[in-house]
């Protein structure tokens, strides 16, 4: 894992910026907030590829749809908390119903927007998403998954809603890992307990492998880039081949990945899962770490869980 921090919406910015330059069908539907959404070089320099609605962002949901009747793969972009709830209706009846090849890509996913306070803070918005049909979640752990996830979110067809972080994460990857939705990574092995993340927590869970295996702990951690539809083989691995799961996430322990992990291990009938995220309450105004701190999203509570007998 690199020493260097870069926040996921940067990774998208560029992205963007790279697929609309090779393909014109490539739009921006910007909510009044490219700046910080990181799409402000594409406006400048692709201006017939975007559109700015302005403070509208279920204006913002049809006018996507109506580009996808054309042919065109538009990107609506604002903050999760509004790309999830303010338009959710819109996307669900006009997006996903109709099956159109609409992408929302949301920054300042769950409590990275720390200081803007509870408002701003999206815990709720994975869960809301991987319960409409035809949508695909992700969350990508890095800069660098970040742009290829892109890539391959214009590259396929459907509904797809991917979250960014406003604050800066380490980068985990480089340029030239691939990536494939709907396929975690493994990112190590392990026989004793399994951790399976997701986008900004996928490091904490690398860097409490590292402290385990001081302890003598051999621990899988698994990137679950893809919310929906979720790796259920890599799940089932680890189920058969560890019987103990870990699940962390910067969102809701209610219907987020823990949720999706505990569907897959109940029905296999054969595994114990622990679920660390946000603890079913709303954020505040505080640095990005204490609130993480705040919900056990920590190295130390994970490295503690992972020696629990349970």
């Amino acid at each position: 894992m690199g020493e260097n921090k870069r926040a996921t919406r940067d990774g998208f910015g560029d992205a963007i910026l790279e697929i609309g330059k090779t393909n014109p069908d490539i739009y921006v539907v910007d909510i009044d907030i490219g700046k910080s959404c990181k799409t402000g070089a594409f406006s400048k320099e692709l201006p017939a590829q975007h559109v700015n609605v302005g403070i509208a962002e279920q204006n913002g949901a049809g006018v996507a749809a109506g580009l996808a009747t054309t042919g065109i793969i538009p990107f609506v972009v604002t903050y999760a908390v509004f790309g999830s709830l303010r338009m959710g209706e819109q996307i669900r009846q006009e997006v996903c119903y109709p099956n159109l090849n609409v992408k929302i890509a949301c920054s300042h996913g769950g409590v990275t927007p720390a200081n803007d306070g509870a408002s701003h803070q999206s815990i709720e918005d994975m869960g809301v998403y991987r319960t409409i049909p035809n949508m695909t979640v992700m969350m990508p752990a890095d800069y660098y998954a970040a742009k290829a996830l892109v890539k391959e979110a214009a590259n396929t067809y459907g509904p797809m809603y991917l979250r960014f972080t406003r604050d800066a994460v380490p980068v985990i990857y480089d340029e030239n890992t691939k990536f494939e939705i709907g396929k975690a990574k493994r990112l190590t092995e392990g026989r004793d307990v399994a951790m399976i993340a997701i986008g900004d927590t996928v490091h904490l869970a690398l860097e409490a492998q590292k402290e385990l295996e001081k302890a003598g702990i051999s621990a899988r951690v698994l990137d679950m880039h893809t919310l929906k539809p979720l790796d259920e083989k890599a799940v089932l691995d680890c189920v058969r081949d560890i019987g103990r799961i870990i699940t962390v996430e910067d969102h809701n322990i209610l219907n987020g990945l823990g949720s999706a992990v505990c569907e897959i291990a109940a029905e296999a009938g054969d595994a114990k899962v622990k679920r660390v995220g946000i603890q079913d309450q709303f954020g505040m105004s505080a640095p990005y770490e204490r609130l993480l701190e705040i919900n056990g999203i920590t190295v130390e509570h994970l490295v503690a869980l992972a020696k629990q007998e349970w």
